[in-house]
């Protein structure tokens, strides 16, 4: 385990680099980075933020929804980033996605890369404020007095 980071780093490298596709659940979030690796002439790789499946089967099933040019996967590796977005940038696993994912496909993989953790940066922030506002979600330490 690496202390700094929550997580054992070479691990997660070793499921980036061998994957044929990958599951990421988050410590803040409610949704998933979903990461498929496998291509074709005509189709790169795909990264997208994806739903929370219900069940193995659920996630099986969005899978060929999203990708039904591929087989069905034999499994879905996932590990739990147990951290912050701009911390899984300083630990270089979002860059190794990107270098695996760019790798794989064009420029336009690259970009899209991009607007993923711009998502995901973005429904952290909207979670960490629903958090201090008291969303539905969330139970706070204090009430606001309304007057």
């Amino acid at each position: 385990m690496t202390e700094e980071f929550g997580v054992d780093l070479e691990q997660v490298f070793r499921v980036i680099d061998s994957a044929d596709l990958l599951v990421v659940r988050f410590h803040l979030i409610d949704r998933r980075l979903l990461v498929d690796f496998r291509t074709t002439r005509e189709i790169g790789p795909m990264i997208r933020v994806v739903p929370r499946a219900e069940s193995i089967e659920d996630r099986f099933r969005s899978i060929k929804r999203l990708r039904p040019e591929f087989p069905m996967p034999e499994r879905v590796p996932s590990f739990q980033w147990p951290r912050s977005m701009p911390v899984m940038l300083a630990s270089g696993v979002w860059q190794r996605l990107v270098d695996r994912l760019s790798s794989l496909g064009s420029d336009e993989t690259t970009d899209e890369c991009g607007r993923t953790m711009e998502e995901l940066l973005q429904l952290e922030r909207s979670e960490v404020i629903g958090a201090i506002r008291g969303a539905d979600h969330y139970q706070t330490l204090w009430e606001r007095q309304r007057i």
